[in-house]
């Protein structure tokens, strides 16, 4: 229970790095907005987008560094389970809402499949200036 009540929900590691290169470039945006579902990490309301930085366990992402624990299963699949319905639910109401929205997966930034840093904010601005509605930054590329 120790272990679990370090885990961060805000203001992570991956998040921090994020923003502070996405303000480097020029880039201003609102943190956590309550108001819009899932509290997204980070609010380009002038741009109409959002941005969530996911760790592949918690969201229960098909990549590498997601296994599923060997212990509890019933209690984890349950867990994880209900995060992805969730995530699910509140990416439809935040399109239904108008807003673009781009996940940013913990296996961009670590892990054997992790990608160079400046490559993976390169694509996230990229994708802030554009009109997609949608994109996901894996550590296979953008999906």
């Amino acid at each position: 229970s120790r272990n679990m009540a370090a885990i961060r929900g805000a203001d992570t590691g991956p998040e921090l790095r994020i923003r502070r290169a996405l303000h480097a470039r020029g880039f201003r945006y609102r943190l956590h907005v309550k108001t819009l579902p899932g509290k997204p990490d980070l609010v380009f309301p002038g741009l109409g987008a959002v941005v969530f930085i996911n760790g592949c366990f918690w969201h229960g992402h098909d990549c590498a560094l997601f296994k599923w624990p060997k212990s509890r299963e019933d209690f984890w699949r349950a867990k994880i389970g209900g995060n992805i319905a969730r995530d699910a639910a509140q990416f439809t109401e935040l399109r239904a809402r108008g807003w673009r929205v781009a996940r940013v997966w913990d296996c961009a930034l670590r892990g054997r499949e992790k990608r160079p840093f400046d490559e993976v904010i390169s694509q996230l601005s990229l994708w802030l200036r554009s009109d997609r509605p949608e994109t996901d930054l894996t550590g296979r590329g953008a999906e």
